[in-house]
C-alpha cells in the first residue's frame, strides 16, 4: 500500500511538473504568435496600399496614354496647332515614364510585403502544430495523472518536446515543418 502511494505521489509530481513546463512554454509562444499576427496584420494593410498604389499609378498611366492618342487624332483631322499639341505629347510621354518607374517601385515594395507576410505565416503555422501538440500533451498528463497511468505520461512528454522542438524553431525563425502535421492541421 505504501509502495503503491509512493508511485502514485511520484506520478502525480511528474504531472504537476510537467502541466507546468507546458503552460509556461505554451503562454510563451502565445505571446510570439500574437506579436507575430500583428506584424502579419500590418504587412498585410501595407501590400494591400501598395498595390493599390500601384493600380493607381496604372490607371495614371492608361489616361496619359489615352491622352497621347486623343491629341494625335486631333491633330490628323483638325490640323491644330502642332506646337501646343506637340508639346502635351511630350509632356504625357515623360509622365508616363515617370510612371512607369514608380509603377515597378510599387510592384517591387508590395511583393516584398507578400513575402514577408508569407514568412510570418510559416511561422505562424509552426506556433499553432507547436500549440496543438502540447495540448495534446496537457491532456495526455491529465489522464496519466487520473489514471495513474505512467505509459500515459511518456506519452505526454514525446507529444510536448516534440511541440516544443517546433516552437523552438518558430521563435528562431527556423523553417521547420513537418508536413504530415501541416496537412493533419490544414
Amino acid at each position: 500500500m505504501e509502495l503503491e502511494l509512493k508511485l502514485e505521489s511520484r506520478l502525480s509530481a511528474y504531472v504537476a511538473l510537467t502541466v507546468v513546463i507546458i503552460s509556461v512554454f505554451m503562454a510563451f509562444c502565445k505571446l510570439k504568435d500574437e506579436n507575430l499576427v500583428d506584424g502579419m496584420t500590418h504587412n498585410d494593410v501595407k501590400a494591400v496600399d501598395a498595390w493599390n498604389e500601384y493600380h493607381s499609378e496604372r490607371i495614371k498611366l492608361q489616361v496619359d496614354e489615352n491622352g497621347i492618342e486623343s491629341l494625335k487624332a486631333l491633330l490628323g483631322i483638325s490640323g491644330a496647332a502642332a506646337g501646343g499639341t506637340t508639346t502635351e505629347i511630350a509632356r504625357l510621354i515623360q509622365n508616363i515614364a515617370i510612371t512607369q518607374k514608380q509603377m515597378i517601385g510599387l510592384q517591387d515594395e508590395a511583393r516584398g510585403y507578400e513575402a514577408t507576410y508569407a514568412g510570418m505565416e510559416s511561422r505562424h503555422i509552426q506556433f499553432d502544430m507547436t500549440d496543438a501538440l502540447c495540448s495534446l500533451a496537457l491532456a495526455l498528463a491529465a489522464v496519466a495523472a487520473l489514471a495513474s497511468y505512467l505509459p500515459l505520461l511518456f506519452a505526454a512528454w514525446a507529444s510536448s518536446g516534440f511541440g516544443m522542438l517546433i516552437g523552438i524553431c518558430a521563435i528562431e525563425d527556423w523553417n521547420f515543418h513537418p508536413e504530415f502535421l501541416v496537412r493533419i492541421l490544414s
